[in-house]
């Protein structure tokens, strides 16, 4: 086993200085191998070295400009400072460069989500839905991004769709109630909100859809 695999095996069990030990070593052999910088960055963005971690991803890209993990990796700590601009341009370089996995389409189109550019975010989270249809929360952003687009429909059969992955999912019970109550179905919007309040009793959302349908129908 190499040092980067051995590395790798350190950080998939929370042994971080080890991992950077190995990393560190697999530098020093071979200064001119991208990985290494790629590895060790990851270790530094887990222990919360984030600037330390992007000059590694940097290092990694100017070695390799074809390197799509790294630009990933940056991606994934500007989009947790925030730098969604920067996190956009990141992860459509790791995507552009080859890397065809569900998360860096989840990523990208979250960020998009977040620049609030929903006709752009949404062929990405398809298609990271597509790629792992078993993904919980890309199913249900999918769902989201489809109903702020207005395509109620669509992004019911999400909606309905995370729950029958996740029974306990608050959030699309409440989406669901929404959907239901733009639909003017007062009573079903009304079971699902109960239903995200029976899940997660301090839902605000869901109170409040609630208590609108609950004077809607009293009103009929």
């Amino acid at each position: 086993m190499d040092q980067n695999q051995q590395g790798i095996q350190y950080m998939q069990q929370g042994k971080y200085e080890e991992a950077a030990r190995c990393f560190h070593d697999a530098i020093e052999a071979n200064p001119s191998d991208p990985i290494g910088y790629i590895n060790f960055g990851n270790v530094l963005a887990a222990v919360g070295e984030e600037e330390k971690a992007l000059n590694f991803f940097k290092k990694a890209i100017e070695l390799d400009e074809q390197a799509a993990a790294a630009y990933y990796s940056a991606g994934t700590i500007y989009y947790k400072q925030q730098r969604f601009l920067d996190a956009k341009n990141m992860f459509e370089a790791a995507i552009q460069k080859g890397l065809d996995h569900a998360d860096a389409f989840f990523m990208l189109g979250m960020t998009l989500m977040y620049l609030e550019q929903p006709r752009l975010a949404l062929p990405y989270l398809q298609r990271a839905v597509e790629l792992n249809d078993e993904d919980v929360e890309a199913v249900f952003q999918f769902g989201l991004c489809l109903a702020q687009l207005e395509l109620v429909d669509e992004a019911m059969k999400q909606f309905e769709r995370t729950i029958a992955l996740n029974e306990q999912h608050a959030d699309a019970y409440y989406n669901l109630g929404v959907a239901y109550a733009y639909k003017d179905d007062a009573e079903t919007a009304l079971s699902m909100f109960k239903k995200a309040l029976d899940i997660q009793p301090d839902h605000l959302l869901a109170g409040h859809g609630k208590k609108l349908m609950e004077k809607a129908l009293k009103r009929e």
